[in-house]
């Protein structure tokens, strides 16, 4: 796959994650999902794979979910799951991880979350649940377990739209800084794939570990909504 050599500073970027540096320098991001023609024809689920496009829409990095056939077939959208981000040279700049919970809506005490790391093994951020009877929140953390972000989904009735927004927002819930879009694909993508398009959109100065954990917070909410076989 051709994808966009990214332009990387001369100097290194003061608490910047190695291979982040393009992140400093961008306020939203786009992340194609690829359509699986297994998936579209007989259903079988594979691995998730998806394009992570700038706002040009040239490719910069390139996700890959790294999962056993077991796992995706027996457990299917609720399934824990690892996600490698890669860089045009192929090297993993982030690493996202997310472990089997429960997903019924009525059980508070063990919700939806992820790890998201860059470089691999090196912790920056978490995104959690937070339990509500009638719309999707979540809170996203720093590498400290502290709290920095929240991000509210539409209130009830929302999954029959064709583009739901959802937004991000101080901790105070008093100004929105960004939100992450899902994005109608047409009608027979729709149909008969669970292949989605999102749109990432933040402050240009957020912390760059912020917006790598953004795109964390993108896969949970495509595999906790938007990720069902048709």
């Amino acid at each position: 796959m051709e994808m966009y050599e990214v332009p990387v500073p001369n100097q290194e970027i003061p608490g910047c994650p190695p291979g982040l540096e393009y992140l400093t320098q961008v306020d939203q991001l786009l992340i194609k999902q690829k359509v699986e023609l297994a998936e579209a024809l007989i259903g079988f689920e594979s691995n998730n794979k998806y394009e992570i496009r700038n706002s040009m829409g040239q490719d910069v990095f390139y996700a890959l979910e790294e999962n056993d056939c077991l796992t995706r077939q027996c457990c299917g959208p609720m399934r824990s799951f690892t996600i490698h981000v890669v860089d045009h040279n192929g090297q993993k700049v982030i690493t996202i991880t997310r472990p089997l919970n429960c997903t019924a809506c009525c059980c508070p005490c063990c919700l939806q979350e992820l790890e998201v790391q860059s470089p691999p093994g090196n912790t920056v951020g978490y995104v959690r649940q937070q339990w509500h009877p009638f719309s999707p929140k979540f809170i996203v953390s720093d590498e400290n377990n502290e709290p920095v972000l929240k991000i509210h989904g539409p209130f009830c009735g929302w999954s029959c739209l064709p583009d739901v927004d959802f937004e991000i927002l101080t901790m105070d819930e008093v100004t929105q800084i960004g939100k992450i879009s899902k994005q109608w694909t047409g009608l027979l993508r729709e149909v008969f794939t669970d292949s989605d398009n999102f749109g990432i959109q933040f402050p240009m100065d957020l912390d760059v570990k912020m917006k790598a954990t953004m795109i964390g917070a993108c896969f949970l909410i495509d595999f906790m909504f938007f990720e069902s076989n048709n």
